[in-house]
């Protein structure tokens, strides 16, 4: 039988919400219906798993870098990749979301029982505060997630693509910290990143004289139809960029422009927001554990 556990540590870290936010009492079967979409990424988001990606992340110091892991990647946004595909007509899928909210996935062998735990802990947090469910892949499902441990960085295809589909966690850096995991799953359930939201520059501001070259689109706005917009911009979202994300000096690439210069780009739990986002989407009734 299939078991997940969350250690004590991870209870706090992974699932306390801000103290301000309430998640109780929220009708999510009345949301609209959202599909998740690749938006201005477009055709970048096809190609092949880079192994340059891999060695960058392979140094990837969490008490040095001034970055998350999966924003060292090579791909669209940084951690977006449908392999093996070169055009959009490849998708198979005829909605990005998961029937139900059920996703069949299967580990790679090459993990050790270490990278396993803090895996099955990220999907844990989705069965705790969503109607998701992780499910082991009983070789019957057309649609799966293949979880798999290349030396091709922090990366996932977004939403239901449609037959076996990856997400890459190249050990150890991209599993240091539960958030990480969350990041690329939320990606796998449906979402882009936070900061490519329409309404973004009014609580952020993109520094391009900063911005690596060739990477700007990274920084590109997708349209409002595309965006979760019913949910507040939210600097504590797991899918929000560090400041220096996509770099080319080593200066910030993006400021906040809330008072104080808020944080963003955490990855040691969801906020409240995206577990808003997720149970909207997915039109969850819940009642789910808070802590």
């Amino acid at each position: 039988m299939f078991r997940l556990f969350v250690p004590l540590a991870c209870v706090a870290a992974c699932m306390a919400a801000p103290k301000e936010a309430s998640l109780k009492g929220f009708n999510y079967r009345n949301s609209p219906d959202i599909t998740p979409n690749y938006g201005a990424l477009a055709d970048r988001v096809f190609g092949r798993p880079d192994s340059s990606t891999g060695d960058r992340v392979a140094k990837y110091d969490p008490e040095k870098d001034e970055v998350n892991p999966e924003e060292l990647g090579s791909y669209a946004a940084g951690d977006i990749l449908v392999p093996g595909v070169t055009s959009r007509n490849g998708l198979v899928a005829t909605t990005s979301r998961w029937t139900r909210g059920q996703i069949p996935f299967v580990i790679s062998s090459s993990f050790a029982p270490r990278d396993v735990d803090i895996i099955h802990q990220a999907m844990d947090v989705y069965h705790q505060l969503t109607c998701v469910r992780f499910f082991p892949w009983s070789g019957r499902e057309k649609d799966y997630v293949s979880i798999e441990n290349s030396n091709s960085g922090c990366w996932a295809s977004v939403g239901r693509t449609g037959g076996k589909q990856q997400v890459n966690l190249q050990s150890p850096a991209c599993l240091m910290r539960v958030g990480t995991v969350l990041h690329e799953l939320m990606h796998t359930v449906g979402f882009l990143h936070e900061q490519n939201r329409a309404e973004r520059d009014q609580f952020v501001e993109i520094l391009w004289k900063n911005v690596e070259k060739n990477r700007e689109e990274n920084f590109k706005k997708i349209p409002a139809s595309v965006a979760y917009t019913q949910i507040p911009y939210d600097y504590e979202s797991v899918m929000h960029y560090s400041t220096a994300a996509f770099s080319s000096n080593g200066k910030p690439t993006l400021k906040t422009k809330k008072r104080g210069n808020f944080k963003v780009g955490q990855r040691e739990r969801m906020s409240v927001g995206d577990i808003h986002k997720i149970n909207m989407m997915y039109k969850c009734d819940g009642p789910f554990s808070y802590v």
